[in-house]
This record gives C-alpha cells, structure tokens and sequence, in this order.
C-alpha cells in the first residue's frame, strides 16, 4: 500500500486506482526564458515520483503541457524584436534540452498548447452554454460565483481570495473572475466566435489534460506557488465543464531557495 500527502485534503491517504494505472498530469513550463536550476529541481522531483510507482507496479501515462503563448512571451518577443511563436519555439528547444541533460525521462507527451486551438475554444464555448462563462468587450471570464467550491484546494473561501496577478477590469462582472479568453488584434491571435484573440493560462492546461487523459485524473501536479491562483481555477473549469470531480490527489513541491528567496525568472 502506498500513501500520498495530498494538497486537497491537507493530509496522507491511501493511493487508489483502478487497474494499476495512473493518470498524471504535470504543469509544464512557460517559454519566455532559458530553465534554471528551481525548474530542475521541480521536474526531477516528479520524474522521480513517477520511476517509483513504475518499480512499484503502476503504469503511468505522464502529460505535460508547454505554454507557449502567454503575456510573458509577448513580452519577451517585444523585447527582443522577435516572433512570440519562434522565441518560444526556441525556448522549448533549450528546455528539452536540459531534461534529456537531466535523465528527466519519463514524460510520455508534451502537448503545445497553440496546437490546440479548436479544442481549447471549443471547452469556453462549453463553459459559456451551461453558464459559467460570460463574454464582454476585452474577453471571456468564468464566473467564480457560479463555481459553489471555488478555493477548495487553497482551504480559502470567496471572499477571502485575492489574486494580485489579476489587472483591474472594470468589463468584469468580480475583480476575481479570471480569463478564458484574451480579445486582441495584434498577432499572434486566432479566430474565435468572440473576435480574435488568445486563451488565458488555466484554460490551456485544463484542456490539454482533458483532451489527452479523459475527464478523471489520478494525479495533477505542480509548484506550490500553482496552488491558487492556476490549479485553483483548473479545478473551476474542469468540474463546470464535466459536472463532477475531476482529480483525485493534488501534489505541490516546494520551492527552491537562495539567499534571494524564491528561485524564479519573474
């Protein structure tokens, strides 16, 4: 019997699944930078994670995404003269890079989010139809009011939520709802039913965990600093989108820490 230590319930229980086989989910990297050393230290832990439940009889189906469109590869492209789509093309290159480096080798696929559009579009278009998200002017929000257990995972109710990374928007029906979709004009954008644009960060990892591992996950994992707002309002989307739950254990890795704190490029 093997026992895990999951976020949601803030205590050990007993791994079950059904035949032996795991489904698992990791939040991949998003390409503006090169990686450093806190990246490895994260994607480590899990390949390690993943080595012991094949020793110890599992079959493990491990997806991780790519975000390789985001503010903060526009931002960089801006910076550097370049395409957002070829600096992060790049960038990813650099990162497989160095997990081969690493003998980090037990991912079985790397899903690039802008190579899933449709499917993406496709789950807002879902969201929107059963209620949960709403369109205005600058783009697509889910609705958090509506989400009865938003902020289980963070052990925080409504209105104890704050999310500095959330820019005021006065289109929003709450300062807390989060994007689905980004309205803009300047490339690179995509064709939706609600004007070109792009898709918000949580949406892109729920849907690619979706499309490739079904509406039940065994495992979702991640940075302790994914907790909320990301993983909190993957849950939101995927359980609106389902009608029911939709991981069984959440696991969070501390950070890596200099003399600065935190180890990170932002």
């Amino acid at each position: 019997m093997i026992k895990v230590y999951s976020t949601m319930t803030r205590q050990k229980e007993e791994l079950k699944v059904t035949n032996n086989k795991i489904k698992l989910f990791v939040c991949g990297p998003t390409v503006y930078d090169y990686s450093h050393i806190g990246h490895a230290r994260t994607y480590i832990s899990f390949d390690v994670i993943v080595r012991y439940l094949k020793h110890e009889g599992y079959s493990v189906f491990y997806l991780q995404n790519i975000t390789d469109i985001d503010d903060k590869i526009i931002k960089r492209a801006k910076e550097n003269n370049e395409d957002p789509l070829e600096l992060s093309h790049r960038f990813e290159k650099e990162y497989l890079k160095d997990m081969e480096t690493l003998n980090v080798s037990n991912v079985n696929f790397y899903a690039r989010a802008t190579e899933h559009m449709n499917e993406i579009i496709n789950q807002i278009q879902d969201l929107i139809d059963k209620g949960y998200a709403y369109d205005t002017e600058t783009g697509v929000y889910f609705d958090v009011s509506k989400f009865e257990d938003f902020g289980k995972l963070s052990n925080r109710n409504l209105d104890d939520l704050q999310n500095t990374r959330i820019q005021i928007d006065s289109t929003k029906k709450d300062p807390k709802d989060f994007a689905l979709w980004k309205k803009q004009d300047e490339q690179p954008y995509w064709e939706s039913p609600w004007g070109n644009g792009r898709p918000g960060w949580h949406i892109e990892c729920s849907t690619l965990a979706n499309l490739y591992l079904g509406e039940y996950l065994d495992l979702h994992c991640g940075g302790v600093d994914l907790i909320f707002p990301h993983h909190t309002n993957e849950i939101a989307q995927s359980e609106a989108y389902f009608g029911h739950k939709w991981c069984n254990y959440w696991f969070h890795v501390e950070h890596l820490n200099d003399s600065h704190g935190k180890m990170s490029k932002s």
